[in-house]
């Protein structure tokens, strides 16, 4: 029966999950590990959103270069006051009447002087304007200090870095995944084949004992015996089988290829490859992982969002121009140049100059620190699991790369019995008994060794991955 390694090999991230219907022509692919995990590198959906990712922020960072450059806005308005609005004018008729009065002299019916009586200062009501008016202008407007602004701007290059290191930690991920799958479906065919050797192996020696049996030199006994190592095998491909079939729909959805495209993998396994090029280690740096760089750019951002909140206590000011024609008519003939149109033209500058608004800037400076604070801790954590990685990784690679000589000399050791035991049996000095349990041994032999060599080059990867060398 298969072992468990075989189940592992194609129980990715993804296994089975949204094969969709492509309405895309088949097409055939021939593929190395090396061209599978570039292919996957630009064509996995979750690498091309990442990078759409990255354009946005780029597009972001032209937006934030956009606040810091001159505004120009045109702007043109027409209103029409059904009652024009009433102003109340001060009584100045009065005074100046009085006052003649009292520098002439005259007098009234009695003879006293007229002089301006102690009431209070009257209003009357006035309408001024007309009812039509209509203005065309344009407002420029120059920002010469806005703290988020310029802090943006600062902030522009290392939020591209983050959004690049996103998409290189995101690759690692499926560089391992592609890598994983693609060698768990070529070690699988290659235990496909030994399987296919073995079924032969039995059906001769079934066919033979059944020639044996009708010339009175067998028993009945060691046919059934060889018949059922033979179903048994025979069930076994049967499972690798379905299980290579999944494999390869894994690996294309890994790849992010459709399922009506058909893959061949060109590539070949064996202990000697997977021995070659072993990197020693004793020059990684915490830098050489994606996932580092990421966090120190995420630290340098979080630093640059504390220094925009606290400078957000500094005024902001722009300069500013605004100039416009304006119409005033008791009709809408606006089109009628005749008619002047009125010139205004105004420049300044803004001072906005923030006093108190209940501590908000001062309490989101503090959760700006404190998120810097989270990400400082999750950086020192990393590095102690990076530690981990590194320690463990070595010595799996280690071990698996000596449990795999050893199932190695197993299995040559377990083909010469085989072959040996089955001389023996066709020169009539073994049983059935001793060649069926020969060939089971070998067959374990050869699931042994599959199974050391797929945890070795797994192990090889993930050694790999700990370093950043994926």
């Amino acid at each position: 029966m298969l072992n468990s390694y075989r189940l592992r090999i194609f129980l990715l991230p993804a296994l089975l999950v949204g094969f969709g219907m492509s309405i895309q022509a088949q097409q055939h692919y021939y593929m190395t590990a090396a061209q599978a995990r570039d292919y996957a590198l630009n064509h996995v959906t979750e690498l091309k959103n990442l990078k759409i990712d990255r354009k946005i922020q780029d597009a972001q960072n032209h937006e934030i270069t956009g606040q810091a450059l001159p505004q120009l806005t045109g702007t043109v308005s027409t209103q029409h006051f059904f009652t024009i609005p009433v102003t109340l004018l001060p009584d100045f008729i009065s005074p100046a009447v009085y006052g003649v009065l009292e520098k002439e002299g005259v007098q009234d019916g009695s003879g006293n002087p007229i002089s301006m009586p102690n009431e209070p200062t009257q209003f009357f009501p006035a309408q001024f304007g007309v009812p039509w008016q209509s203005s065309a202008g344009f407002a420029f407007q120059q920002l010469l200090f806005q703290p988020d602004v310029f802090v943006g701007l600062q902030a522009r290059s290392t939020a591209l870095k983050y959004a690049d290191l996103n998409v290189k930690a995101m690759e690692d991920s499926v560089k391992s995944n592609v890598l994983r799958a693609y060698y768990g479906v070529l070690i699988a065919e290659k235990r496909q084949i030994f399987l296919e050797e073995g079924l032969t192996r039995l059906a001769k020696l079934h066919t033979d004992q059944e020639k044996l049996f009708k010339a009175g030199f067998a028993e009945k006994l060691d046919i059934d015996k060889t018949q059922v190592s033979l179903n048994n095998l025979q069930t076994t491909k049967t499972q690798l089988d379905n299980l290579i079939y999944i494999g390869y729909a894994s690996l294309k959805y890994a790849l992010g290829l459709t399922q009506k495209d058909t893959l061949t993998l060109t590539d070949t396994l064996s202990a000697d490859v997977v021995k070659r090029d072993l990197l020693d280690g004793s020059d990684f740096k915490y830098e050489d992982r994606n996932e580092i760089q990421l966090l120190n750019t995420a630290i340098e951002l979080q630093k640059l969002d504390v220094k925009r909140y606290k400078l957000s206590y500094i005024p902001t000011i722009a300069a500013y121009w605004n100039f416009s024609y304006n119409a005033l008519r008791k009709d809408p003939n606006f089109l009628n140049f005749k008619e002047p149109w009125y010139q205004t033209s105004v420049a300044g500058i803004n001072m906005n100059i923030p006093i108190f608004d209940g501590l908000q800037k001062h309490y989101r400076v503090k959760q700006a620190q404190y998120r810097l604070e989270k990400t400082t801790n999750s950086k020192e954590n990393l590095e102690k699991v990076i530690d981990f990685q590194r320690e463990a990784s070595v010595n799996i690679l280690r071990n698996s790369l000596s449990t795999l000589d050893v199932q190695e000399r197993n299995m040559q050791l377990a083909e010469r019995v085989f072959n040996t035991t089955k001389k023996k049996y066709e020169q009539g000095l073994g049983s059935s008994f001793e060649i069926l349990q020969a060939d089971q041994d070998f067959q374990t032999a050869q699931s042994n060794y599959f199974q050391a060599l797929y945890d070795a080059v797994t192990a090889k990867i993930g050694y790999y991955r700990s370093l950043g060398k994926l």
